[in-house]
């Protein structure tokens, strides 16, 4: 792993999801093999593979202190291309203190991550205004062993779902977004119960790992057979578990 100390020139940047997105690095070492923000790489300059490199933005907070004092305030994705709490965040906490800045001046937030990390800053969370944050994980598969093909590296599946319990319990809004769906989905509804207010679903919309695929056999789950299969059945047992469900494709 290739890791850089870069300093920023800004760290609010326009989002197609929210008002604002954060990310508190370039490139993330999750390394999960159908990554959609590879395509990050046209713009970085970066020539490693993604996966191999993170340009830590260790003056993101300062930056941040300073342009939630001139901005309108809006929502702020929290991260749009890369996981805010990737491993490196446990010795750097960029997106720690960053929640510290947004707590203090009110923002609303959302934090979208693979990684029982975020439980670290459950303090700080409980902090802001209820109403104004949200956390949820990306768990594409209740299968851990699908995990362990496609995200190596992320949190286990059971921690990530232990976590958004742990943090749903403390009043905060939770969500669970499936996407891309793998093989193994068909289970989350039973295990997510009590623990997501709410969910989104979507296909694999990238050929990133299309290579995984074949090599695991897999190449059924990349049909729009199994995506349309899956996306009624999925909405079904969600609605049957009283937690609204939103398919995407």
């Amino acid at each position: 792993m290739i890791i850089r100390e870069i300093l920023a020139k800004a760290i609010l940047s326009k989002s197609q999801v929210y008002e604002y997105a954060l990310n508190p690095y370039v490139g993330c070492g999750h390394d999960c093999s159908y990554c959609y923000a590879r395509f990050m790489k046209r713009f970085t300059g970066h020539r490693e593979r993604w996966g191999d490199f993170v340009d830590v933005k260790i003056n993101a907070p300062e930056l941040l202190a300073a342009e939630v004092g001139k901005k309108r305030p809006g929502r702020v994705w929290i991260s749009g291309v890369c996981d805010p709490y990737q491993p490196l965040e446990r010795k750097y906490r960029i997106t720690g203190r960053c929640l510290e800045i947004l707590t203090a001046s009110g923002w609303p937030f959302t934090v979208q991550t693979k990684s029982a990390l975020v439980l670290r800053d459950l303090e700080i969370l409980k902090k802001a205004r209820k109403n104004d944050i949200e956390v949820g994980f990306s768990i594409a598969t209740a299968d851990d062993g699908i995990r362990k093909i496609f995200e190596p590296v992320a949190s286990p599946i059971e921690k990530r779902i232990e976590a958004l319990g742990t943090i749903r319990e403390n009043g905060i809004r939770t969500f669970a977004m499936i996407a891309p769906l793998l093989p193994g989905a068909e289970g989350l509804a039973r295990l997510l119960k009590g623990k997501a207010d709410y969910v989104l679903v979507d296909r694999m919309n990238y050929h990133h790992a299309d290579r995984i695929y074949k090599k695991h056999g897999l190449q059924w789950a990349m049909e729009d057979s199994y995506f349309e299969r899956m996306g009624r059945e999925l909405k079904q047992q969600f609605k049957t578990a009283g937690i609204p469900c939103q398919i995407l494709f």
